[in-house]
C-alpha cells in the first residue's frame, strides 16, 4: 500500500508525484516473486519446482528484488494516478519519468521506498477578457466586376474547341513539332519535341514562341533566331540566342458562347434571362461571402483573445498532434507510408523535419483551442435538450457499459458546448469593418 503522495506542479506545465511505498508492501511483492520462480526455474542438482526459496535467494536475490520492487513502484503508481484530481493527472501520451533512479538502487529489504515521478500536465492559465472587445477585419463587396470576371469564367468553360484554317492567333490552340539547329541547320540531338500543345499567349512552352508563330498556318514551317534576354528565368535560356525551327501540324480556336438568355439558360435552368443569371451569381458570390467572413470574423477573435493569453503547452502534446498531423498528410498523399518516408530521403528532407516545420502553427492551433474550451467550462452553454438526447440515442449502443454511457454523454455535451463558443464570442464582441475590397480579392488575398 501507498503510505504518502504528494503531487507538486511544476513550470511548462509538468508536475511531479512522490510516493513513498512501505516496505511490508514491497516484501509481499519480493515474495510472490521469489516462490514464482522457485515452482520454474530449473537448477543442476535439483527437480524443477523443488529448488529451494533460500538458495534461489542467494544467487537470483537481488535481480528479484528489483523485479518486484519496480513492478510494486508501478502499480502503486497506477493506482494513485486514478485517485488524483483530473487537473493532476499525466496527459494521456505522457509516460510519467522516474526521477534520479541511481539513487534508489539497491533495494534493500524491509525498507520503505520513496521514488518521484515527473510527467506532463493539461496547462493551466488564465482567461483574458473575452467579450466586450473591438476587432479590425476586412470587408468584402461582391462587385459587377467580380460578377463579369465570373460570367467569362462560365463562357471559357463552355466554349467548344474547333479546328480553324485560318493564321495562328493569341488564344488558339496550336499542336507543333519543335526542335533547335545547330549552326549548318541540323537538329541539335535531344532538343526535338513533336506534336506539343500549348496555348498561344500563355507562355507554357519551352522556347516562349507564343508570338513568333502568330500569323502561321497549319502545314507552315518556319524557321528563326531567337533572343532570350539577361532577365530569361529559365536559366538554360538566359542570354543565348538560338535557330529554331517550328512547324505547325494543327490549329484550334475556342468558339466562345454569347452571353444571351440561352447561354444563362445551358449555366441553370432556373435562369431564365442574363439578368436571372448575374443575379444568381451575386447571391452565390455573397452567400459564399457572408460565410467567409464569418470565419474571419472568428478568427481574428480568437487570435485578438490568444494574443494577452500565455499557455506553457507540454512537449507531449505537441508531439502528439504532430504524429496526428503527420499520418494525416500521408493518408491525403494516399501512399504507403514508408514510401513517403523514402520519397522525403531522397529530397533530402526527413519526416522529423517536416514535423518540425509544423510545430509553430500546431502550437498556435493548440493555444486557440484550449482557449475556446476554457470559455467552454467558463460559460456552461445551455445544450438544446432535445438535440443532446436524438445525438446520445444516435451514437451511444445500448451494448455498453454504464461507464461508457457516462462519459460519451458527457463527451457529447462537451462537444454541443464547443460549437456554441465560437457564435458566443461573434455575439459578444465589435467587429470594425476595413475598407471594403472585391469579391475576388477578399476570396484570394494572397492574388491581390
Amino acid at each position: 500500500m501507498v503510505t504518502e503522495k504528494n503531487v507538486k506542479e511544476l513550470e511548462n506545465s509538468q508536475a511531479s508525484l512522490t510516493l513513498t511505498v512501505d516496505a511490508a508492501t514491497i516484501e509481499k511483492a519480493y515474495q510472490a516473486r521469489l516462490n514464482k520462480y522457485a515452482k520454474t526455474i530449473e537448477m543442476p542438482g535439483f527437480r524443477k519446482g523443488h529448488v529451494p526459496t533460500s538458495v534461489i535467494e542467494r544467487k537470483y536475490g537481488q535481480g528479484i528484488r528489483e523485479e518486484s520492487t519496480f513492478d510494486c513502484m508501478e502499480e502503486n503508481l497506477k493506482e494513485t494516478i486514478e485517485t488524483l484530481d483530473e487537473s493532476q493527472r499525466p496527459l494521456p501520451y505522457s509516460v510519467p519519468e522516474l526521477q534520479d533512479e541511481e539513487t534508489l538502487l539497491p533495494f534493500k529489504k524491509d525498507t520503505d521506498i520513496t521514488f518521484t515521478v515527473k510527467y506532463d500536465i493539461y496547462p493551466k492559465f488564465d482567461l483574458p477578457q473575452y467579450t466586450g472587445l473591438e476587432v479590425e477585419v476586412k470587408k468584402g463587396e461582391v462587385t459587377d466586376e467580380d460578377v463579369e470576371k465570373e460570367i467569362k469564367r462560365l463562357q471559357e468553360q463552355n466554349a467548344m474547341v474547333l479546328r480553324k484554317d485560318g493564321a495562328v492567333a493569341d488564344g488558339d490552340i496550336v499542336k507543333v513539332d519543335v526542335a533547335e539547329l545547330d549552326a549548318e541547320g541540323n537538329v541539335i540531338e535531344g532538343s526535338e519535341n513533336t506534336d506539343f500543345t500549348f496555348t498561344v499567349g500563355s507562355g507554357y512552352n519551352q522556347y516562349k514562341i507564343d508570338s513568333d508563330i502568330i500569323g502561321m498556318v497549319a502545314g507552315e514551317e518556319k524557321i528563326f533566331d531567337k533572343t532570350y534576354g539577361d532577365d530569361e528565368k529559365n536559366e538554360t535560356l538566359k542570354g543565348k540566342t538560338l535557330k529554331i525551327r517550328v512547324m505547325v501540324n494543327e490549329v484550334k480556336y475556342r468558339d466562345i458562347p454569347e452571353v444571351d438568355d440561352d447561354f444563362a439558360q445551358d449555366i441553370k435552368d432556373e435562369y431564365k434571362t442574363v439578368d436571372d443569371l448575374k443575379a444568381g451569381i451575386k447571391a452565390d458570390f455573397q452567400s459564399r461571402l457572408d460565410e467567409a467572413q464569418k470565419n474571419i470574423k472568428a478568427n481574428s477573435i480568437v487570435n485578438a483573445i490568444a494574443a494577452n493569453t500565455v499557455i506553457s503547452i507540454p512537449q507531449s502534446m505537441i508531439d502528439y498532434e504532430g504524429e496526428n498531423s503527420w499520418q494525416n498528410f500521408v493518408r491525403q498523399m494516399g501512399i504507403p507510408e514508408e514510401q513517403f518516408v523514402s520519397y522525403l530521403q531522397v529530397q533530402g528532407s526527413s519526416k522529423e523535419a517536416l514535423i518540425a516545420g509544423w510545430k509553430d502553427s500546431i502550437v498556435e492551433d493548440l493555444k486557440k483551442q484550449m482557449i475556446l474550451d476554457a470559455i467552454r467550462k467558463k460559460e456552461d452553454f445551455q445544450v438544446d435538450e432535445k438535440a443532446y438526447e436524438e445525438k446520445c440515442n444516435e451514437e451511444i449502443k445500448d451494448s455498453y457499459s454504464p461507464e461508457q454511457k457516462d462519459y460519451l454523454k458527457s463527451a457529447i455535451k462537451d462537444e454541443m458546448q464547443y460549437a456554441e463558443t465560437v457564435p458566443f464570442l461573434l455575439a459578444n464582441n465589435t467587429f470594425k469593418e476595413g475598407e471594403a475590397v472585391s469579391y475576388e480579392a477578399f476570396m484570394n488575398p494572397s492574388e491581390e
